[in-house]
C-alpha cells in the first residue's frame, strides 16, 4: 500500500487533533468511510492520511481512547 506521508509531515500534536475529530465524528453514528472524507475536508489531508492517523490513535491508545 503507498502511504501519502501525511502522519511523518503532520506535528503529533494535529495528528491528535484529527484523530479525536474523526472519533467524534463516528461517535455521532456518521459510517466509518464518510466519518474520514468529512474529517479530511475539514483538516485539508488526504482519507488516506486519515487512515494513517487513525491506525496510530489506535495503536497508541490517543484519547478519547
Amino acid at each position: 500500500m503507498k502511504r501519502d506521508g501525511t502522519a511523518e509531515r503532520t506535528p503529533e500534536g494535529r495528528r491528535k487533533e484529527i484523530f479525536l475529530a474523526l472519533v467524534e465524528t463516528q461517535d455521532r453514528g456518521v459510517p466509518v468511510e464518510q466519518s474520514r472524507r468529512e474529517v479530511a475536508a475539514t483538516f485539508d489531508v488526504t482519507e488516506e492520511g486519515v487512515r494513517q492517523i487513525e491506525r496510530e490513535g489506535l495503536n497508541k491508545l490517543w484519547p478519547p481512547l
